[in-house]
């Protein structure tokens, strides 16, 4: 979403102090995977999980970012004049762009409002359910001719439960399908609470030993799992995504390991492998931060295939992509 529109302007970088609201990062119109038929997709901001390869780093604060896209900087010099707290600086002499002091950053958007080029910006705005809703309306008709609706993802959606709940009880209300991203790492008294208002669940397993998992993630794998099985006994349709990465989970013991897993899953609609891709690379370095897998290559097309046949010849029905 270009977070110049006047849907999602500079008033809503504060947290209102009244009412339920939810802070949004993006908002992705016409989308056509995510969920089935052509689909509204709202990211939500926060994550529990820091996964190594995250092509969406400014999902994971749980608070508006800056961030500075030095491609776009015409070095015009606007955001050092109205920034009042000293928090950008000219590089030094012989290098290009600004350095931007975050701590010294209070979010106050005066820079990215006069940043014409685009090259700073604050990711994150907060919305009621009622103007998030005015935003999904514009395209119903899509959705109905479609068989789409809108999905939320994140960033960790369930990591905003009150928001989310209140947001797909009205979506359903409405007669509008809902889907979620999710890692389903989240307590299952909340994740059941959420479900309740859920049409289909679109959930990764990232790998399957805990304490790789822990490595790769920063989190246990063990609630996650159990909340597959629980979703699964429910019977809400799930999709299970396996963001397939060179080195870290996709050797056979893992598979196997994956495969006997969603082999049980009596609500699964498939599996879905996500390539690795190096797309979110350039986003941390807008953040400010090294990306873990800097220079990790994708895997060449035959050996994604081969992935995806080892779970087809186990009657799993897979796909690439989702």
């Amino acid at each position: 979403m270009n977070w110049r529109s006047k849907v999602l302007d500079f008033d809503k970088i504060a947290r209102p102090e009244n009412g339920l609201s939810g802070l949004v990062f993006d908002i992705q119109k016409f989308a056509v995977h995510d969920g089935g038929g052509i689909r509204t997709l709202v990211f939500l901001k926060g994550c529990p999980l820091h996964c190594r390869w995250c092509s969406n780093p400014e999902s994971l604060a749980g608070k508006p970012e800056i961030i500075f896209v030095a491609n776009n900087c015409i070095a015009c010099g606007e955001c050092l004049k109205v920034c009042g707290n000293g928090a950008i600086q000219q590089g030094e002499p012989g290098c290009e762009g600004l350095t931007i002091d975050r701590d010294k950053c209070t979010l106050c958007g005066r820079c990215a409002k006069y940043c014409y080029a685009g090259a700073i910006n604050i990711i994150g705005r907060y919305l009621s359910v009622a103007e998030l809703m005015a935003i999904i309306e514009r395209d119903r008709k899509f959705y109905e001719q479609s068989n789409g609706g809108v999905t939320f993802s994140g960033g960790e959606p369930t990591a905003q439960p009150e928001f989310l709940k209140a947001a797909l009880c009205e979506l359903q209300e409405r007669g509008i399908h809902t889907a979620i991203e999710t890692s389903s790492y989240v307590p299952w008294d909340t994740y059941a609470s959420i479900l309740r208002h859920v049409n289909l669940v679109l959930t990764d397993i990232k790998h399957m030993d805990d304490a790789e998992h822990r490595r790769l993630t920063g989190v246990s794998n063990q609630l996650i799992l159990d909340n597959l099985r629980s979703v699964s006994r429910l019977g809400i349709p799930m999709k299970i995504r396996l963001p397939l990465i060179p080195g870290s989970n996709d050797d056979e013991a893992n598979l196997g390991r994956t495969a006997d897993f969603v082999a049980g899953l009596q609500s699964l609609q498939s599996l879905d492998i996500l390539p690795y891709h190096r797309l979110g690379e350039g986003k941390w370095r807008q953040l400010g931060v090294q990306y873990a897998l800097s220079g990790l290559a994708a895997h060449a097309e035959t050996e994604v295939l081969k992935a995806a046949g080892f779970f087809s010849d186990r009657g799993i029905t897979v796909g690439i992509g989702g």
